[in-house]
């Protein structure tokens, strides 16, 4: 019975031993194996051996696709101004031994390099830069990025700006300047229009005054015409001036007549002989 029960004991001891040197790698990871404490091997996806007691599993690396999100950070521009950030990055490793031998912690040193990085760039740009460049700023830092942590066998797939926005107090200094830039285009447009408006009525007035003189003149024109064909018709000197003096007269009297400022106006009798009194000849 002894014996049976040595047996049995080391037949367990053999099959777990067997046992613990076949290892099954899922697809999307890697094993690091350290032999006496120091890196031995890595065992890809599949049906993998090692030796029991000897070989020790010590890390177990996916390489699969990560996401690395950063959180929200203030930082400052060129310009002084405070915004608020943060990002996700997109991360791959492609060397699973030299991502465990040569960082401590490769998540956290990708996440703080993202953040120190865009602090970085972020600060060699001016508020209205910040906000409104977006992609130069997503390149700019993923080239940065990739060029790090090439020596830890890692690949950066890409690096996206979440939000960039300014902070509070950024955000209302920014509302109240709109709004006085609001304000400024008013007056600026209202006075505009002002302008506008009396340069048009200067021109209008202007091409009336114009108009009035061309009237004036052929009306001149018009009467120098009808006195002389007055004068070769009737063979008279006197007469044309009467009959100008006289017309003008008239259209004086209408003008009295229909003003509202009109009282009374009295008319001579003899309008011929009172327009004679008027060039001396009475």
């Amino acid at each position: 019975m002894p014996g049976i029960i040595i047996f049995g004991v080391l037949l367990v001891v053999v099959a777990a031993t067997l046992f613990a040197g076949v290892k099954t790698v899922p697809q999307g990871q890697e094993w690091i194996v350290e032999r006496l404490g120091k890196y031995h091997s890595t065992l890809k996806p599949g049906l993998n051996f090692i030796i029991p007691y000897i070989d020790v599993v010590a890390y177990r690396v996916s390489t699969k696709g990560d996401v690395l999100s950063v959180g929200a950070q203030e930082v400052i521009t060129k310009d002084n101004a405070v915004i608020i950030t943060n990002a996700i990055a997109f991360i791959k490793v492609t060397d699973p031994t030299r991502a465990v031998y040569e960082i401590q912690n490769y998540e956290y040193a990708i996440q703080n390099l993202v953040m120190t990085s865009l602090r970085a760039i972020i600060g060699q740009m001016d508020l209205n830069s910040a906000l409104s460049e977006r992609e130069h700023i997503k390149a700019k830092l993923q080239d940065n990025i990739s060029k790090e942590v090439a020596a830890w066998g890692i690949y950066v797939q890409s690096v996206e700006i979440q939000d960039i926005k300014p902070s509070e107090s950024m955000q209302r200094a920014m509302e109240q300047q709109a709004s006085a830039d609001r304000f400024k285009q008013a007056t600026i447009l209202e006075a505009e229009g002002k302008r506008e408006a009396t340069i048009r009525e200067a021109e209008g007035r202007l091409e009336a005054a114009k108009r009035e003189a061309e009237a004036q003149i052929r009306l001149a024109e018009a009467s120098a015409k009808a006195i002389g064909d007055i004068s070769e018709a009737i063979q008279d000197k006197d007469l044309p001036a009467v009959f100008l003096l006289g017309d003008r007269y008239i259209n004086t009297l209408q003008k009295i007549a229909t003003s509202p400022n009109a009282k009374l106006v009295i008319l001579p009798s003899d309008l011929p002989a009172a327009i004679r009194g008027l060039m001396g000849k009475g």
